[in-house]
């Protein structure tokens, strides 16, 4: 199975065809999707200008989605990596507890949904570098208030039919499921005491 760094050269390939080049930036999506993958790639798709069938379309606007989709893993992956150490370093001095962070992280390790939108068409318009950062943030100052992405304060569990894993924090400002491990036990409980309304497209 081709890794992300291999599909990502069969994207800038200029001997490969069109479609095998959309197809390829695809599946760098079943190895890096913050948003999931449907959310991601509509993300992709409305930044850089093709649309999510399109088979035949400027090659330079696949190889701008896909220079933005490297930067926001090497954000990623850069935390994961010092996320990581530092765990070792935790176990080394006797500590081998889990807390709620460290679930969390086994659960999204290599950075697929870890700003999950349920609704494939409401997520952040912003770069996905720019939002991994806000999330690298958020995760390294602990606990707060907010959404780590966009800051809004409009956090409404969502629940309904299917997974239960799933369900939780979500924010009606930019569609984001935030990591509970981001929120504070207030802003939990403020969510809770919410039930989510329909979201309308991240402005």
């Amino acid at each position: 199975m081709a890794g992300f760094r291999s599909l990502a050269r069969q994207v800038r390939d200029q001997g490969c065809d069109t479609a095998l080049r959309r197809y390829s930036l695809r599946k760098c999506l079943e190895r890096f999707a913050p948003y999931g993958h449907r959310a991601t790639w509509d993300h992709l798709c409305r930044r850089h200008g093709f649309g999510p069938d399109d088979r035949e379309l400027d090659p330079a606007r696949l190889v701008a989605a896909l220079e933005e989709l490297e930067e926001a893993r090497a954000v990623w992956l850069a935390y994961e990596a010092e996320f990581a150490a530092r765990r070792r370093r935790e176990k080394h001095g006797g500590l081998r507890a889990l807390g709620a962070l460290d679930d969390w992280h086994r659960d999204v390790w290599g950075g697929n949904g870890v700003v999950r939108c349920g609704d494939p068409a409401v997520h952040p318009t912003e770069p996905l570098p720019q939002v991994m950062r806000r999330l690298v943030a958020a995760l390294e100052q602990g606990p707060g208030e907010a959404c780590p992405v966009c800051a809004g304060t409009r956090i409404a569990w969502a629940d309904g039919p299917g997974d239960p894993e799933w369900y939780g924090p979500v924010c009606a400002d930019c569609g984001v499921e935030v990591p509970r491990a981001v929120l504070s036990p207030d802003a939990l409980a403020r969510a809770r005491e919410m039930r989510s309304r329909p979201l309308a497209p991240a402005a």
